[in-house]
């Protein structure tokens, strides 16, 4: 009977329905309920010459849970429903049974009417997951699942689930720590995702691994970033020294995902590779939406000699073309002002290019060489607007990259119907920590510096070490980081050097990454792999706007669990069975 109505099993001959009340409209001689379950609605009948029935009906409230047994049939002419798969049907009811009431809702069940606030949506979240949109969503998830794991099972992959309770691990974020009863003042780590099993697999011989893996990070939520817990597609490769053939082999999965699974238009068929440094010079962040131009144009050389002081005393001067910017209102541009400022900028210099010319505050200060230069270099036509930005290089990108997201958004540059996708390639080795004035890991220190020791050792200046490259590689998805990899170090030799140019020596290398470097010793293949953001991925092929609506129990933005009450307290035992005290926090905390 699927056919017929998603909803409807057949029995003895007659039809028997189970689900709930979605509405009840009382029309004097007849009663008609539209029942709802998974699936979607379908409509009883209820005449009062079915008399238990009907006294039952008459009782009935939304959200009520019943089940019906009649007999299907077609509706009348022009009383047909063409917003619903069974509009066309109605069941008549013979039998009618109540399995449970519901006391008044506390948050809408429906997807019309009144909105209800996350707040009480995620403190009843079952209430709100029976909303047809949050039942589709999560059928969804499970066909997402299915399509990933078949494509990975069709290349060889064998799924292998690691431990949860783990050691520390210096993954770039605060762990989960959990005191062990049994070894006093000895504590498990939940993993932030599990980098080092799955590595030591390869050392093990296993030739690709995957895993639906669960990771935790003790990280401020995000709307793309949930607080706590999350789920990555986990994979490594064996007998991999490029990171390359890893990328070539994950980017049909992320192709097939966006046109198959979700039915998109991948504007980058053939997915563009952009280093590090030239996804910061041309669009100010290493996680950029291909979906739109409004690349930074770089004016430093050009503007080397003007006089307009601003620009003149800058270490780099760069634009934006905005098009159609030329009729943003005075007001619009005084907030896209605050938001540069906000970022550090001192101000936000522009100019509006109209059919009776080029008109600033600023245009007076510039020669016409100066214009014609910048006209040309970011094709600004009669309706674009160029905004700049001038300072240090690091800041100029920042601002602008924000910027360029900013004015995408007003613009509505970003279509829910396109996806583009990038890898960004090259991330420097090593970076310089300003706050503590040193040099420090860039990214992972479990990753393969490009040159491997030779270029380890030929660096002898903090600059030469500024300069080394990591075979890492990030996808971007319209903007989002979705995927992190990296050809690893699988040498003991190569990674005491790799700590050793910060300053730890051997035995502080041994104390933390012990058991993986006795592994190494062992003849460890080389591998290489990487983590897909699952929740992440969906939120963008859904068109969500939060990444809270397509999980099932999240937590709130502040990492609360409205619906269990979690985090609690625990009972005082529990606290001294793991050998612990509470101490109360300070006044000022």
């Amino acid at each position: 009977m699927r056919a017929l109505a998603n909803n409807l099993t057949v029995k003895s001959g007659k039809v028997e329905l189970a689900g709930w009340v979605n509405s009840r409209r009382d029309h004097g001689g007849l009663i008609f309920i539209d029942l709802r379950d998974h699936t979607g609605l379908i409509q009883l009948v209820v005449d009062p010459q079915t008399a238990d029935a009907f006294k039952l009906a008459e009782s009935l409230r939304d959200e009520y849970v019943i089940r019906a047994t009649g007999t299907v049939r077609q509706r009348d002419a022009g009383l047909e429903n063409p917003n619903i798969p069974t509009g066309g049907i109605e069941v008549v009811v013979e039998s009618l049974e109540l399995l449970n009431r519901c006391e008044p809702l506390p948050t809408n069940t429906h997807d019309e009417g009144v909105e209800s606030s996350e707040e009480l949506r995620l403190k009843y979240r079952y209430l709100d997951l029976r909303r047809p949109s949050m039942q589709k969503r999560l059928a969804r998830r499970a066909q997402f699942y299915k399509f990933m794991r078949d494509y990975m099972e069709a290349n060889d992959f064998i799924e292998v689930t690691t431990p949860i309770l783990a050691n520390s691990s210096p993954e770039g974020a605060r762990d989960f720590i959990i005191p062990s009863r049994i070894h006093p003042g000895q504590f498990y780590a939940l993993p932030q995702a599990p980098q080092q099993f799955k590595q030591l697999l390869m050392v093990g011989g296993l030739p690709r691994y995957y895993q639906l893996a669960p990771c935790f990070r003790d990280e401020d939520p995000r709307a793309d970033r949930l607080y706590g817990d999350f789920y990555q597609l986990d994979l490594e490769m064996s007998f991999v020294d490029d990171g390359e053939e890893v990328r070539r082999t994950m980017e049909p999965l992320m192709a097939d995902l966006a046109t198959k699974f979700a039915g998109k238009t991948l504007i980058n068929p053939e997915i563009p590779r952009i280093s590090y440094r030239d996804a910061m010079e041309t669009y100010g962040t290493d996680k950029p939406d291909l979906r739109y131009g409004m690349e930074l144009i770089d004016l430093t050389d050009d503007l080397s000699h003007t006089e307009f002081a601003v620009f003149a005393k800058a270490a780099c001067v760069k634009a934006i073309c905005v098009k159609g910017g030329a009729d943003l209102s005075r007001s619009q541009i005084d907030n896209f002002t605050d938001q540069a400022r906000k970022l550090g900028a001192g101000g936000l210099a522009y100019l509006t290019y109209t059919s009776e010319g080029i008109k600033s505050p600023i245009a007076k200060f510039l020669s016409s060489a100066e214009l014609d230069a910048i006209t040309a270099k970011t094709g600004a036509e009669p309706g674009d607007a160029v905004f700049f930005g001038a300072d240090r290089r690091d800041l100029v990108n920042k601002v602008l990259g924000q910027l360029r997201i900013a004015f995408a958004d007003h613009f509505k540059l970003k279509k829910s119907d396109e996806v583009s996708l990038c890898w960004i390639v090259d991330f420097p080795f090593y970076e310089w920590d300003d706050g503590a004035n040193k040099l420090d890991f860039g990214h992972n220190p479990f990753s393969m510096p490009k040159g491997g020791l030779a270029a380890l050792e030929a660096a002898q200046t903090d600059a030469d070490k500024l300069a080394i490259t990591a075979d890492q590689y990030d996808m971007v998805m319209n903007g989002y980081e979705i995927c992190s990899g990296a050809v690893r170090n699988y040498n003991p030799e190569i990674m005491y050097k790799v700590f050793g140019v910060l300053g730890y020596d051997k035995a502080y290398v041994e104390a933390r990454f012990g058991g993986m470097l006795n592994a190494f010793k062992f003849g460890a293949p080389p591998h290489a792999g990487c983590a897909f953001g699952i929740e992440r991925i969906f939120m963008v092929l859904e068109d969500a706007d939060n990444i809270r609506d397509i999980v099932a129990f999240p937590k709130n933005g502040s990492g609360v669990d409205l619906m269990m009450s979690s985090p609690s307290q625990v009972d005082t035992y529990q606290i001294k069975d793991c050998h612990l005290q509470l101490v109360e926090p300070d006044a000022d905390e």
